[in-house]
């Protein structure tokens, strides 16, 4: 398939790339600065500097979506939070206006999302049928999601990636944790008890080749079966890296230096992958303890 990739120097985007161009794929990445992608990139891959030259996507047989601001660098602002909306909302809106544009659109979307649509709900078992709790990174996810559907025509079949933690070694989430924990300096955050929704990266790319692969529309919960609470995380990941994690990082120091974006660490959501289990989709990695250990090894 010729596959258009937004957001391909990201985390997943990268790993993504790379499994296209092994399964003989071809690939495109859009992008906002061709240098740093070449370098970052396989020679292999086709790179268009942004979409304003295009006319249409005809020719394009799959467009997968993951362009957008990290969501935890920053305190939210109010600029930074228009700028976390605006980084999706734009992209995918172009996207979706280029779609409706083809004579020969895509045959399918995949375009992300995250658990964070459904807002903080505590204990609640959250498969993707779960109303959400209205907050920001709900109205940030929802709009998005909103956007990429107007692609949805009998010919387009439109994929939401609700993901959680991504879990890699040289990026996300744990390319900030892993240099504590080593040095010993890691433990739980506020409580404990609210629990990570998270996935192996190797899971998150062979989940988005099997919604490519397959005849299957709407959200899909990207996270492994078993979430864990964060003191289960932050213990387990001490233990794969043979280091004490008993560092506790209490709520109110955290809320202070995170300002409103705390809720991403001391929040979470109980998400099940219940529509892409019902698919077929075997997970490789679903005990936290496995998956931890091959990325630290």
């Amino acid at each position: 398939m010729n596959i258009v990739v937004t957001g391909g120097t990201g985390l997943v985007g990268r790993a993504l790339v790379a499994r296209l161009l092994e399964t003989g794929h071809q690939v495109t990445v859009v992008t906002r600065d061709v240098n740093r992608a070449r370098q970052a990139l396989d020679a292999r891959v086709t790179l268009w500097k942004g979409l304003d030259d295009r006319s249409d996507l005809n020719g394009v047989d799959a467009v997968v979506n993951l362009a957008g601001e990290p969501i935890a660098d920053k305190r939210w602002t109010e600029a930074q939070k228009q700028r976390l909306c605006d980084s999706r909302w734009h992209i995918t809106q172009r996207l979706v206006d280029l779609i409706k544009a083809s004579e020969r659109p895509p045959s399918v979307l995949v375009s992300g999302s995250a658990v964070g649509y459904y807002g903080d709900l505590g204990e609640v078992v959250v498969t993707e049928d779960e109303p959400p709790h209205n907050e920001f990174t709900h109205k940030l996810c929802a709009r998005w999601e909103q956007i990429a559907a107007g692609a949805s025509t009998p010919q387009t079949r439109v994929c939401l990636l609700r993901t959680g933690a991504v879990l890699a070694p040289n990026g996300g989430m744990l390319g900030k944790l892993l240099p504590l924990f080593r040095l010993g300096l890691g433990g739980p955050v506020g409580s404990g008890r609210q629990y990570l929704a998270w996935i192996h990266l190797d899971d998150m790319v062979n989940g988005i080749l099997w919604l490519l692969n397959n005849d299957l529309r709407g959200p899909f919960n990207m996270v492994s079966p078993y979430p864990v609470r964060n003191e289960q995380f932050a213990h387990t990941l001490g233990h794969a890296l043979h280091r004490p994690a008993f560092m506790r990082a209490p709520a109110a120091a955290v809320r202070l230096l995170m300002g409103e974006s705390s809720v991403l660490v001391l929040g979470g959501q109980r998400a099940l992958p219940k529509r892409l289990e019902a698919s077929g989709f075997g997970f490789r990695w679903f005990e936290l303890d496995e998956a931890l250990r091959d990325i630290v090894r």
